[in-house]
Parts: structure tokens; C-alpha cells; sequence
């Protein structure tokens, strides 16, 4: 037997289509669209899930509303943080119409920082002194200014986009890139 059966070489010249540094999942995962203040959208997922996490530490409560309020507040926060980064961080992206995504951003980032702050306050409220709820109490808080950041952010965002006048109908950006002969 040679060397040829046995042993191959470890390295491969020009490696398949699936391997390399970035295959599997990591291939279709990209940070680019994360510019500017979008890169607020991963502080408030790691704040939402350290409130979240905090939370579930708790082992013992006397008025437990606002401890369940908070727990599913919180981990609906982080739920939703994750699925808007899914979607501006993948090839999702690119099959949706783009203005439903901010829309739904908008609306989705409002709603949750709004919530989460009344969640918050529920919580700091009904506490009962305890390290781990005071942690996540905090966390809730930074994580409700985070989304409310990140909104006025988009808010400012949208009043500076350029609106119709009356009478007039939206420019389609499809439009002024297809040649006038067409």
C-alpha cells in the first residue's frame, strides 16, 4: 500500500462550497446593516436577557405580580430583539420589502420600550429587596432606555426622510434605477 490510500493530504487547494472559515450558519449571518444607531439592537438584546435571566434567579416572592409581569415582559423583549436582528443580520432581509421592516421596527421597538419600562416600574415597586431583583430591575430599566434611545433614534430618522406633497404620489426607488426606454 502507498501513501496514497492511506494517507491524503490536510489541506485542500480549493476547498467545496461548504467549508471554509465562514459555512453553515455563520455564512449567512453578516453584522453589516448594523450602522450607526441600529448597533443599539444588540445592547438591547444582551440588557433584555440579563433582565430576563435575573428574573428567573428570583427564588422566592410575597407579591409575585409584578415579578410574572416582568418575566414575561422581559423575555418577550429579548424574544423580539432577537427576531429583528435575525431579520437585519440575514439573507431575510433582502427578500422583504425593506420599508415593512423599519416600519415593524419601529412599532415593535416603541411598544417594547414602552412596556418594559411600565413592566420596570411594576417590578420596583413589588420587589422584595433581593440582590438578584434589584439586578434585574436595573437591567430593565437600561434595557427600556435602550429601546426608547433606539426609537427617538428612528423617529428622528423618519422626520428627516423627505415626505410626498399633497397631490403627489411616493417615488418608488425601483423606478429610478429602471432605464426611461424600458
Amino acid at each position: 500500500m502507498e501513501n496514497g490510500e492511506v494517507y491524503r493530504a490536510t489541506t485542500e487547494a480549493h476547498p467545496g462550497p461548504g467549508r471554509g472559515p465562514r459555512s453553515g450558519l455563520a455564512a449567512y449571518f453578516t453584522l453589516s446593516r448594523l450602522t450607526g444607531f441600529r448597533r443599539l439592537k444588540l445592547l438591547e438584546l444582551v440588557l433584555s436577557l440579563l433582565a430576563f435571566i435575573c428574573e428567573e434567579v428570583v427564588s422566592q416572592c410575597t407579591l409575585c405580580g409584578g415579578l410574572y409581569f416582568f418575566e414575561f415582559v422581559s423575555c418577550s423583549a429579548f424574544l423580539l430583539s432577537l427576531l429583528i436582528l435575525i431579520v437585519y443580520c440575514t439573507p431575510v432581509y433582502d427578500r422583504v420589502d425593506p420599508a415593512k421592516v423599519k416600519s415593524s421596527d419601529f412599532f415593535i421597538t416603541l411598544g417594547t420600550g414602552l412596556v418594559l419600562l411600565v413592566a420596570s416600574i411594576i417590578f420596583a415597586l413589588t420587589h422584595d429587596n433581593t440582590i438578584t431583583e434589584i439586578a434585574a430591575i436595573v437591567f430593565g430599566f437600561l434595557a427600556s432606555l435602550a429601546y426608547l434611545t433606539d426609537f427617538s433614534f428612528m423617529l428622528r430618522e423618519k422626520c428627516k426622510e423627505p415626505q410626498p406633497r399633497k397631490g403627489e404620489a411616493p417615488v418608488r426607488r425601483e423606478y429610478l434605477t429602471e432605464p426611461l426606454n424600458a
